[in-house]
């Protein structure tokens, strides 16, 4: 990025933090926001289609409006930050603000929430918290603080009303669908749009996320580059979540340091065990793999900070999930038609194209079906072309809910990697673990 354009997104992330926030939470004042948002977005695009005439302040005014917005429209925005799309890169850049900057409440407002939800429990957090907050993103703000015992803590805060814009935001025409459209072109939106709903309204609940997030800690207890701060229950509520404090890198900071390739492959392999591997050997998902929700320790480890889109499956999908996994590096008909049928994804062998069908299973994999130690290119994660091109046939396979979204996050995944530079034999990683799935 040229010293100017840092220096305006460096910009850009003070001004949506100093931002206050006024939150729609009806269907139709968000859909007119959206609207607008939409509306200067596609004039974006188009007036610099080539990067060369982009206006850079109208670009910050759009991921102001996004940040105001919250909900799916920021949970969009950051997904085009880092997923691997055909859009200019300062665009990715200012989109990218939105993975930990947006409109922030003031910190009178903080604390009236903090002293409703934890009553006397709130004031030893409120003595020693930051006036400013470190982090603003889609469901709430984060604020630094100091425990009586002197341990620093990171306290996250939900913005009030939250919950509420949300199921206005999938009320409205047309905005969950777009949001649907970037999980998975082509997909059943029906199925989709239940499934990212209920998700995201279960972000609204911290206490089911600590939840997650203390089994995520047992599972990588002791691992050593994966690292998960302990929560800290009796400073938390359903709209307040107190963590242990954690300083590190993001990921292009990293990057930045020009780390050795041994380096880069060793946290490109805990990224994907993190998020791959934790579903076949212990039947949880993490389904938001955007580079905001991890930093680089001093240590050589990575932290994994968030745990709203979490997800826990039962044994008999997940081992169905694993045959798939087998039956796509197979690449046998047969095989791979009984492993689909198993999933509901299709019926009787006649009634698809299964060419159609093998390209799109095939192309959640990529890079991942080679034997061989690899690293993930730029433009391999990217979503489907020809395939999606196929829309009759297309429609003819039924893609669940739940697959599509653990599917499809593996774009996301992929182009983190990609941008890492990160090598491995991801194939033989991921075989063992679906093979220990169907054991």
């Amino acid at each position: 990025m040229a010293d100017r354009n840092r220096s305006w997104l460096e910009e850009l992330e003070r001004a949506l933090l100093s931002a206050g926030s006024t939150l729609p939470t009806t269907a139709l004042g968000r859909l007119r926001r959206t609207v607008g948002a939409a509306f200067r977005g596609g004039r974006l695009a188009w007036n610099g289609r080539g990067g060369e005439d982009l206006d850079l302040e109208a670009l910050g005014a759009l991921v102001g409006s996004v940040g105001q917005l919250k909900g799916i429209a920021m949970k969009a925005g950051q997904m085009l930050s880092y997923l691997d799309l055909p859009l200019p890169q300062e665009v990715k850049d200012a989109f990218s603000a939105l993975q930990t900057h947006s409109a922030s409440l003031s910190f009178e407002e903080i604390a009236a929430l903090v002293r409703a939800e934890l009553d006397d429990r709130a004031e030893p957090l409120l003595a020693k918290m930051t006036r400013e907050p470190v982090a603003a993103a889609s469901i709430g703000q984060v604020h630094r603080s100091t425990l009586p015992s002197g341990e620093q803590v990171a306290v996250k805060v939900q913005y009030p009303g939250i919950d509420k814009a949300i199921a206005a935001d999938f009320r409205a025409a047309g905005a969950g669908t777009h949001f649907i459209q970037l999980l998975a072109p082509g997909a059943g939106v029906p199925g989709v749009l239940r499934e990212a709903r209920a998700a995201l309204l279960e972000e609204c609940d911290y206490q089911r996320e600590a939840r997650y997030q203390d089994r995520f800690a047992q599972v990588y207890a002791g691992h050593p580059t994966l690292w998960v701060p302990p929560t800290y229950g009796e400073y938390g509520s359903r709209r307040v979540l107190t963590t242990r404090w954690v300083d590190g890198l993001r990921l292009e900071a990293f990057i930045a340091t020009q780390p050795s390739q041994d380096q880069r492959d060793r946290v490109g392999r805990a990224l994907f065990e993190f998020y791959v591997g934790t579903l076949f050997r212990h039947r949880l998902y993490n389904w938001d793999p955007h580079p905001g929700n991890y930093l680089f320790l001093s240590d050589g480890k990575l932290a994994m900070l968030d745990y709203g889109s979490t997800r826990d499956f039962d044994a008999a999908f997940v081992k169905k999930l694993a045959a798939l996994t087998l039956a796509v590096h197979a690449d046998r008909p047969s095989v791979l038609h009984a492993a689909l049928a198993d999933l509901a994804m299709v019926s009787d062998f006649g009634d698809y194209d299964y060419e159609t069908a093998r390209s799109l299973v095939r192309s959640f994999f990529g890079p991942m079906l080679k034997d061989d130690v690899v690293a993930v290119q730029r433009g391999e994660a990217r979503p489907l072309k020809d395939v999606m091109a196929s829309k009759r046939q297309l429609l003819k396979l039924h893609l669940p809910a739940q697959i599509v979204f653990i599917l499809r996050i593996r774009y996301g995944l992929m182009a983190v990697l990609a941008q890492l530079g990160a090598r491995a034999n991801w194939y033989q990683m991921e075989r063992s673990w679906a093979e220990h799935a169907v054991s």
